[in-house]
């Protein structure tokens, strides 16, 4: 068997790395020059396995309406006149309900939980560790009493989840001792990871590069999809054509455009987020837990001798082109927080774009079309779930049942 893959990043070199650990042989498609510089690059290093509630929920909307008087608000919309924007918006606030959102929570939670699994098969039996992993539990801090009340009532009795209050959340990472008047208490996920997603990728490529299976084409546009008689026969690229058995197509935001042509419409919408990426100079201000700060929506991990912080959704901004004043306000709001961890003016600027499905929800599995699978829609937890994403559309295209249920995971017109 032999697999086309479209999309260098985290989920397209996962989804290499299980098809050929199945013995397919694979050929992966990337645009630019090398792997993993887009939307996989600097995002926020956090592996947030039980904290996954999508972004649509009640209240969302009336937030957001409040958000757009705010220079710093954590949400920015731009309208467009363009007709997907607002077919994508209406999804989206369709999908603000909290039985919704508890739904599709639930679909996130276990492809989470499966894609723990497999990374931590991947590390231990395949010895893919050198990416500044660690397992280091997650703190969500809330400063409103109201979303924190919300947050605690949220938490299931059976889940290893502990609800802190603010002394507590001290105690579990003594770094946000500066913030305690402002505390008014946290979620700990004590099964919560963290590392480089960019470095994770790397390492697959090396690991991929000795199979005789696998081979990769950079500075490859593909440009069309050849299809003939109900299945895609072959990829139209900028230095000609190559034919294809199955394809995977998992270009990010990227995938909409491509698949249009072919009568698929993908519900994907770009949100651009932001983050600084600061040498640590004082170890011992820097949070050693995985930090999320729920009001400001402020995600913080520390990378080895690294601090990652990541912000910011901008709904409308196709361009991963650095807004100087959200990079300002994030580097400013961090330095509130942690302003001994290091010199924040000479932290590295990024911004990428997260391809989101209104849901939330990614889209696994077939397409609609015979040899042409999805991969895509993981929005801002796409390294987190990553490697359940891989293993579970390897099985599918190698004829074997997934490994859990693809209720709310699958494609839908």
């Amino acid at each position: 068997m032999r697999v086309a893959i479209i999309g260098g990043g985290v989920i397209g070199l996962t989804t290499a790395y299980a098809l050929v650990k199945k013995g397919v042989q694979v050929e992966l498609f990337e645009q630019r020059d090398t792997v993993a510089m887009e939307t996989s690059f600097a995002n926020g290093g956090q592996l947030s396995y039980r904290y996954v509630a999508p972004l649509a929920d009640a209240g969302v909307p009336l937030q957001a309406l409040g958000w757009m008087l705010k220079k710093d608000a954590p949400l920015r919309f731009q309208p467009r006149m363009n007709p997907d924007q607002w077919r994508w918006c209406l999804r989206f606030l369709l999908a603000c309900r909290r039985s919704v959102n508890r739904s599709n929570g639930a679909h996130l939670l276990r492809l989470a939980l499966h894609s723990q699994q497999i990374l931590t098969d991947w590390r231990e039996q395949d010895g893919l560790n050198d990416f500044a992993w660690r397992a280091n539990g997650k703190l969500v801090i809330y400063r409103d009493g109201a979303s924190f009340k919300k947050a605690a009532a949220g938490v299931d009795a059976g889940s290893p989840q502990r609800v802190l209050n603010a002394a507590q959340c001290i105690e579990a990472e003594p770094a946000l001792a500066s913030l305690a008047a402002q505390l008014r208490g946290g979620i700990f996920s004590p099964g919560d990871e963290v590392g480089d997603c960019h470095r994770f990728c790397q390492q697959l490529l090396r690991r991929l590069r000795g199979h005789a299976n696998f081979t990769l084409h950079t500075g490859q546009t593909v440009n069309k999809l050849r299809l003939e008689r109900g299945q895609v026969r072959a990829l139209s690229l900028t230095q000609g054509e190559v034919t294809v058995d199955h394809l995977v197509v998992a270009a990010g935001i990227g995938s909409a455009a491509l698949l249009r042509p072919l009568g698929l419409k993908l519900p994907l919408y770009p949100l651009k987020g932001y983050s600084l990426t600061l040498p640590v100079t004082d170890y011992a201000t820097v949070p050693q837990t995985n930090v999320t700060d729920y009001d400001r929506k402020i995600v913080y991990a520390r990378l080895e001798d690294q601090l990652r912080v990541a912000a910011m959704v901008d709904i409308g901004d196709w361009n991963t082109e650095l807004d100087a004043r959200r990079i300002a306000s994030l580097r400013r709001q961090a330095q509130a927080c942690f302003p001994h961890a290091g010199d924040y003016q000479t932290a590295t600027a990024w911004a990428g774009l997260r391809p989101a499905t209104p849901e939330g929800t990614p889209l696994i599995g077939r397409s609609g079309i015979n040899n042409l699978w999805l991969n895509v829609g993981h929005g801002s937890l796409g390294f987190t779930l990553a490697c359940g994403s891989a293993a579970t559309l390897a099985n599918l295209i190698d004829n074997e049942p997934a490994a859990i249920s693809l209720a709310g995971l699958q494609r839908v017109s």
